[in-house]
């Protein structure tokens, strides 16, 4: 019998063998009516975890663990005061809390080394190492130690669940090819049809997608998404299904399905705000990013700001900077997200390296952008994946284009759209096209320039990212062909005024007219004025297509 799962109560054991979780629950209050016992509440907080009860998971979990520690029983009690550390952080975000309970855990398995409980309180701390302290190295010496126990206990699920901890530590370690040789090791055993406990089979299967998406292996998360995804399906495994619908967006963002991403975003945050409000940030965290891409900048910045401290809402807050503008500021925010994380964890440090290399370059610290490249090349060449050598490449191309040394940044500007192309990302591509054609209009071939600028903007018409799409746009209008002098002049902003224009890229970032009027010191009514004119003008009848018709034209 699973660890993870309450002893005794046969009948509602049954029920919890085939995914009945109420009749799991009814059997359990059964039982309680009988006469209060450890096991049956345990039980209760077993089945209101997967039913997303959180109130009754933590009143008979806390009454259970109670129960077993006047009986005696400090193993039982110290299990359950393991899963109270999980729901403590996952439903509450309350992370002191959950730490105290696994030291409470540790502190009642002194005197019982060999026991599965110590194998389940080393996994789960190991676990939390990896996403509240982002601490690989810690996590795998925790999680080899589990597996060690699990072991001398026979349990295999514990085995193969310290073994997906121990594979995403190796991965986000830099030590990727070993990482997920363990993880498939694990989830082959899944399909085998060793593990016999769902909550170990679901974690297993996120270990492994969250291994992917650490070095955006997304062919082999596609097919463990579409595994795990039927596999909750069918057992109505709720929690776990939200977690893998987060995941399985991160794909989808990379690829540039982002109708699919906003699906399956807006479908996971409904299910963790209204089950576990704690976890729900790294959904809002990737909606932000979708956002950002889409030029919905406002919008971007609220949910970023709605993530709170989530690492990435870090990230995405400086790259809006950049977006804006504001070099320095996207500097300092990465530069922050920097300093929370261990230098051992190398696959969450590139995505912070690189946006340094870019902001640095931007603002013309050349020392502090070969700094941040010389870690990022560094991580790159350990960890031999593809995006990463994009990301390097693609990060080189920038100090090279800072420094003045077009060819150079032409190589590896060359290099990076040859990754992405293959990594068969998009959005990314479009970044590194943009690149190559500004390397190459510095080293005077603009032609050529023309040409890369130009397949940026059929990438990022296709994705429909209008406010990258003015960008692009910006760069062709400024090598154009030298125009003949007899020719009529073009109308430079499509008929718009200045301040009709001004107001359209207010537009664009998303504000409201209320928002607008704010920031240009004008009244609501004039921006509604303004927004009417421009509609008219266009020949369009909402916002968006406005702002979709103006970057097909290039007046953003």
């Amino acid at each position: 019998m699973s660890v993870l799962q309450p002893r005794d109560c046969l009948s509602a054991r049954e029920a919890l063998d085939r995914g009945a979780w109420e009749d799991a629950r009814a059997a359990f209050q059964a039982e309680l009516a009988r006469g209060e016992s450890p096991e049956a509440l345990e039980g209760i907080g077993l089945t209101g975890w997967w039913l997303d009860l959180a109130e009754s998971v933590f009143e008979s979990r806390e009454r259970a663990y109670r129960l077993y520690l006047e009986r005696g029983d400090k193993p039982s009690a110290a299990r359950v005061a393991v899963w109270l550390a999980w729901d403590y952080w996952a439903f509450r975000g309350e992370t002191a809390v959950a730490n105290g309970w696994l030291q409470r855990a540790r502190r009642l398995l002194e005197d019982h080394p060999a026991c599965a409980e110590r194998a389940f309180l080393e996994i789960r701390e190991g676990s939390l190492c990896l996403f509240e302290d982002y601490d690989p190295d810690r996590a795998h010496v925790l999680a080899t130690e589990g597996i060690r126990v699990a072991r001398a206990a026979g349990s295999v699920d514990l085995e193969m669940l310290g073994g997906a901890v121990q594979g995403l530590a190796l991965v986000m370690s830099g030590a990727v090819a070993e990482g997920l040789r363990r993880l498939d090791e694990v989830n082959a055993a899944v399909v085998a049809g060793e593990m016999e406990d769902f909550v170990a089979i679901g974690m297993a299967s996120c270990y492994m997608i969250a291994g992917c998406e650490h070095v955006r292996d997304y062919d082999r998360a596609v097919q463990w998404c579409a595994r795990l995804k039927a596999f909750c399906a069918k057992w109505r495994l709720q929690p776990l299904s939200a977690v893998c619908r987060t995941q399985y967006a991160s794909i989808c963002l990379w690829r540039g399905t982002w109708l699919e991403a906003e699906q399956e975003l807006r479908a996971a945050t409904g299910e963790l705000e209204a089950s576990r409000p704690a976890m729900s940030s790294d959904a809002v965290v990737r909606l932000a990013e979708l956002r950002r891409r889409q030029g919905r900048l406002v919008e971007a910045a609220e949910l970023f700001e709605a993530a709170g401290s989530h690492p990435l809402a870090l990230i995405g807050t400086a790259e809006l900077a950049l977006d804006r503008g504001d070099a320095r500021a996207a500097g300092d925010l990465a530069a922050r997200y920097l300093r929370r994380l261990p230098t051992q964890n190398r696959t969450d440090r590139s995505t912070g390296l690189e946006l340094i290399v870019r902001a640095r370059s931007a603002e013309g610290d050349l020392d502090g952008a070969r700094t941040a490249l010389a870690e990022l090349s560094s991580i790159a060449s350990l960890m031999m994946t593809r995006p990463l050598q994009a990301m390097a490449s693609r990060a080189a191309g920038w100090v090279a284009l800072a420094a003045g040394h077009a060819d150079e940044a032409r190589r590896h500007l060359e290099d990076a759209v040859d990754h992405f192309l293959q990594s068969g990302a998009p959005f990314e591509l479009a970044s590194a096209r943009l690149g190559l054609a500004r390397a190459l209009a510095q080293g005077g071939r603009g032609d050529e320039a023309v040409v890369e600028a130009r397949r940026a903007l059929d990438l990022l018409t296709e994705l429909k990212a209008e406010f990258h799409m003015a960008q692009v746009r910006a760069f062709l209008d400024g090598h154009a062909q030298p125009r003949d002098a007899d020719a009529p002049a073009p109308a430079a902003s499509g008929g718009l005024s200045t301040r009709e224009t001004e107001v359209l890229r207010l537009v664009a970032e998303g504000l409201s007219n209320q928002a607008i009027g704010e920031r240009l010191f004008v009244s609501e009514h004039t921006v509604h004025r303004h927004v009417a004119n421009i509609l008219n003008k266009l020949s369009v009848s909402s916002r968006a297509a406005a702002v979709a018709q103006a970057a097909r034209r290039g007046l953003i």
